[in-house]
């Protein structure tokens, strides 16, 4: 398994202070229980419903404070973990989408954490988190069309060689890294402020391991702790 490595802004340290992330890489093997995949996602909703972590609103708020802190707005544009919850919250659970995404997502609402998914093998260069300079392109989806937008200047993205793969920190994913179950290599970050305990990030990391090997019997994990 070739290695990556993703970089963090030493800008970001003004931002979020104290943020921290696992990078897993994962080489996939056949789906052989799929089952897996829509019982996690099921799990996760009830127990935001029932048995909630006690760290959630903190760590929630603290997202918040941070998507402030380089102008976005929360309320329109939240992370991704906070948008996840707030539908399981009004609809009760959410419907199965594909077996891996519904893996990480049911690991994202479990833990309070946004979790992007990437599939590797079509990034160009090493994915970086970083500030836009408002000039890097990103394709995401209109009306089901691809189109091409731009970031803020100053707003916090994720991105490599071609341009953004994720606005706004963690809010959206951009459709040319997208990762399924038919990618073989897969790339997941977990990000976390201090509000979520470490302990925490790393049970989340190997829950999402855990299940994905169940998934895929066979497929191999590598986790690396980043921090700024």
């Amino acid at each position: 398994m070739s290695l990556v490595t993703p970089s963090i802004d030493p800008r970001l340290t003004g931002i979020a202070p104290g943020f921290r992330a696992l990078s897993i890489l994962v080489e996939a093997a056949p789906i052989l229980h799929p089952d897996v995949a829509p019982a996690a996602l099921a799990k996760a909703c009830q127990q935001v419903l029932n048995d909630d972590v006690p760290w959630a609103d903190a760590h929630l708020a603290a997202w918040d404070d941070a998507f402030k802190a380089f102008g976005a707005k929360p309320k329109r544009t939240p992370c991704s973990a906070a948008a996840l919850r707030k539908r399981v919250l009004k609809e009760g659970s959410l419907p199965s989408l594909d077996p891996v995404v519904d893996i990480y997502n049911a690991i994202s609402i479990r833990y309070a954490i946004p979790v992007g998914g990437e599939n590797l093998a079509a990034y160009c260069g090493t994915p970086r988190l970083t500030l836009a300079d408002g000039n890097e392109p990103f394709d995401t989806l209109k009306e089901g069309q691809t189109v091409v937008e731009y970031p803020d200047a100053g707003e916090v993205i994720w991105r490599d060689d071609a341009g953004v793969t994720c606005r706004r920190w963690n809010w959206r994913q951009g459709v040319r890294t997208r990762l399924d179950s038919q990618a073989q290599t897969m790339w997941f970050i977990l990000e976390s402020l201090p509000a979520m305990p470490f302990p925490a990030l790393e049970e989340a990391g190997d829950e999402l391991v855990r299940n994905l090997q169940k998934l895929m019997p066979g497929a191999t994990a590598h986790i690396q702790r980043l921090e700024r």
